[in-house]
């Protein structure tokens, strides 16, 4: 058997981490999430990564769980039972707080499971025959481990009526409720391009703490602590190297040296 996720540089600081088994729908498993972790901290040790692209190979992006995975794991003990559910929660907490952007790129099915891995990264590009599932109440289960990505897209409302019914939802509406940011009819990668270009325009050390800036501050009330919170956030960054070459760099009308770097 292949490796089930691979890790590829694709270039100009962009690494491609790709669910690798097209024949069984790119399904999670076990094994694939064993897979996915390692290359995650591979990616996450990756010195010259400034953007990572979740992308599939074949016709579907992911089906979700694989259901003898979840036979298996409904024979364990519930020690074992909970480890195992907590390969997919771990992933996709990682997934949700991994420095640099993340693009997640995807065609036909992304099932169950496949959506909290999307609902995890930070922009969404669907093929136009992108179709997504909560399904797993069709089978007697509940989304629990991608439930906190998937609620924090759909919200609760829009929530109530997919994790309860398991409509599929087609990629006009999946752009419509916020669960992509984009659907296309080109090739994704050609789509992509445009998206991944202005991302890497951006400072890469700014990237990094504006991710920690909406992960902190979202769904937060607007006080005095937050308010002095912000104060100090914008101090402490406008001080760094990199904002003080970012502004000269517009004020000589040239790119920044990260962007040189890209070259």
């Amino acid at each position: 058997m292949s490796e089930p996720v691979l890790l590829q540089p694709a270039g100009r600081g962009v690494w491609q981490l790709v669910l690798n088994n097209p024949e069984r729908r790119n399904v999670l498993n076990e094994t694939t999430l064993d897979a996915f972790h390692a290359r995650l901290s591979e990616a996450e040790a990756e010195p010259a990564l400034r953007l990572l692209v979740l992308k599939a190979e074949g016709k579907h992006f992911c089906a979700g769980a694989d259901l003898g995975w979840m036979q298996r794991a409904a024979r364990l003990s519930p020690e074992h039972n909970r480890a195992d559910a907590a390969r997919l929660a771990e992933l996709l907490w990682r997934l949700d707080r991994f420095a640099h952007p993340t693009v997640a790129l995807v065609q036909g099915a992304a099932y169950g499971g496949a959506l909290g891995l999307v609902c995890a990264c930070d922009v969404v590009i669907a093929a136009n025959d992108a179709r997504f599932c909560l399904s797993e109440t069709r089978l007697g289960l509940i989304p629990a481990t991608i439930s906190p990505y998937v609620l924090r897209v759909l919200g609760a409302r829009q929530a109530r009526r997919y994790m309860l019914s398991a409509e599929v939802i087609d990629a006009v509406r999946a752009e419509r409720l916020g669960l992509v940011h984009e659907v296309t009819t080109q090739p994704l990668q050609q789509a992509a391009a445009p998206v991944i270009e202005s991302l890497l325009r951006g400072g890469p050390r700014a990237q990094i703490a504006a991710k920690a800036l909406i992960r902190d501050y979202a769904g937060q009330p607007v006080n005095k602590a937050l308010i002095a919170d912000s104060a100090g956030r914008l101090a402490a960054l406008r001080v760094t190297d990199e904002a003080k070459e970012g502004l000269a760099a517009f004020l000589d009308k040239r790119t920044p040296n990260w962007e040189d770097d890209l070259c």
